[in-house]
C-alpha cells in the first residue's frame, strides 16, 4: 500500500506543477517590487516564507525544489534566516522519511516526485550542502534514513569499483539537455562526498578528491570546465559550480574562467548568459528549440548571474563592482527578481513557457 500511495503522490504532485505551469504562461501576473535591487530581494524572499517552507518562487512554482533552496541555504543563513533554513529543512526531511526517497520536488500537500524526469543526480547533494551550511543537527532517526540513501544513491550513478559517473539519464540544474556525465554532475557529486564527510555519514564509499580530479582530467579545457565528457561548448552551471561549490579553489583557473567570460561577452548586458553553441546539445521532449526556443541559449540566466557575482567577489575579481551594478539594474528593470530573461534583457515569453517571478535565487543576490 505505501509504495501504491508514493507512486500516486508524486503523479498528482507533478500534474499540479505542469498545471501551475500552463495556466502561468497565458493567466500569470508579474508583481513589481518598489526599492532598489536589494530592497526588491528581501521583498520577495519575506514573502516566500509562509510558515512551512521556502517556496521557489512567486509564479508557478510555488513548491519546494531541493536544488533551489540548496543554492540559497547558505545565503539564507548569512542573511539571518538560519531558524526558517531549518525549518525548512526539518519539513524537507519528514516528507522524505515518510516518502522513504529524496527527491527534487515537494508541493505544499508533502507529495515527493522530480521533474522533468524520474531521478535526479542532485537532489541527495543539495540536501547535505544545506544540512553543513545551516549547521543543522541531525537526529539519529535522520542520520540513519540519509546512510541508507547514500547507498542507494552510489548503487544507482556510481561505478562500484571507481566511483565514476555512470552514463544514466537523470534531471539536473540543465533539465531541458541530456548530457553526458555533465561536469555539473560531477561536481555536485564531489560536494556530496565533502558533506558526507563532514555530516559523519559514512555510507558513501569515495572521497571528495576522487571528482576533484576528475573534473580536471576529464573535464578543464584550458578556459573551462567542459559541459560534458562529449561536448566541450561553455555551459555556466558546468564551468561556475565546481568553484562556487569549492569543489576546486584554484584562483588560476577561476581567472581563466572568469576572462572567458568577459572575452565572449556573456555579462555585456547582464550576467550571465546560459551558454555558446547551444545546437550542440541533444534536447528533452517538448524542451527543445521549437517548443522553447532559445530556453537554454544565449538567454541571460539570473541563478548563474549571482554565482558569478559570488565567484567575482570571492576572488577579488576587478569586473564585480561593475556587474554587480548591471545585475541591480536588472532586477529594478522589472521590479522582481525573474528566472531569465531574453538576450536584450525583456522578459522571455514562449508559446508553451513563460519565465516565473519573484525566484528564491534572490537570497543569493541580498547576500552580496
Amino acid at each position: 500500500m505505501k509504495p501504491f500511495l508514493r507512486s500516486t503522490g508524486a503523479i498528482l504532485g507533478l500534474i499540479r506543477a505542469e498545471y501551475r505551469q500552463l495556466y502561468n504562461r497565458y493567466f500569470g501576473k508579474i508583481e513589481r517590487f518598489e526599492g532598489s535591487a536589494k530592497q526588491i530581494c528581501a521583498q520577495i524572499v519575506e514573502r516566500l516564507w509562509q510558515g512551512d517552507f521556502y517556496r521557489t518562487s512567486l509564479g508557478h512554482f510555488d513548491f519546494f525544489w531541493m536544488r533551489d533552496f540548496g543554492t540559497v541555504a547558505g545565503s539564507l543563513v548569512h542573511i539571518g534566516e538560519a531558524k526558517r533554513v531549518h525549518h525548512t529543512l526539518r519539513w524537507a526531511m519528514l516528507h522524505y522519511r515518510r516518502a522513504n526517497t529524496i527527491t527534487l520536488c515537494i508541493d505544499q500537500a508533502g507529495n515527493t516526485f522530480n521533474a522533468p524526469a524520474s531521478r535526479s543526480i542532485d537532489a541527495l547533494a543539495w540536501l547535505l550542502h544545506s544540512l553543513v551550511v545551516s549547521h543543522y543537527k541531525l537526529n539519529k532517526s535522520e542520520h540513519a534514513f540519509l546512510q541508507k540513501q547514500l547507498v542507494k544513491y552510489a548503487k544507482t550513478y556510481l561505478d562500484p569499483k571507481t566511483g565514476d559517473l555512470l552514463k544514466v539519464r537523470y534531471a539536473e540544474m540543465r533539465d531541458a539537455v541530456h548530457y553526458d556525465r555533465s561536469a555539473y554532475s560531477v561536481a555536485l557529486v564531489g560536494r556530496l562526498a565533502q558533506c558526507a564527510k563532514e555530516l559523519r555519514l559514512d555510507a558513501f564509499p569515495f572521497l571528495p578528491e576522487k571528482y576533484a580530479a576528475d573534473l580536471m582530467t576529464h573535464y578543464w579545457n584550458g578556459n573551462y570546465f567542459s559541459a560534458d565528457r562529449s561536448n566541450a561548448a561553455f555551459s555556466a552551471e558546468c564551468a561556475l559550480l565546481p568553484f562556487f561549490l569549492n569543489v576546486i579553489k584554484d584562483e588560476t583557473l577561476v581567472n581563466k574562467t572568469m576572462d572567458y567570460i568577459t572575452a565572449a561577452g556573456m555579462n555585456k548586458l547582464y550576467p550571465l548568459q546560459y551558454g555558446e553553441h547551444a545546437e550542440e546539445f541533444k534536447y528533452r521532449f517538448a524542451m527543445g528549440k521549437l517548443a522553447m526556443p532559445n530556453y537554454t541559449g544565449t538567454t541571460i540566466w539570473t541563478w548563474h548571474g549571482t554565482f558569478y557575482l559570488h565567484i567575482l567577489k570571492r576572488y577579488k575579481r576587478p569586473e564585480y563592482a561593475q556587474q554587480h551594478a548591471n545585475f541591480a539594474k536588472m532586477i529594478e528593470r522589472h521590479g522582481t527578481y525573474p528566472e531569465l530573461v531574453n538576450p536584450d534583457g525583456s522578459w522571455y515569453n514562449v508559446p508553451i513557457y513563460k519565465a516565473d517571478p519573484g525566484m528564491v535565487w534572490a537570497a543569493l543576490f541580498q547576500e552580496l
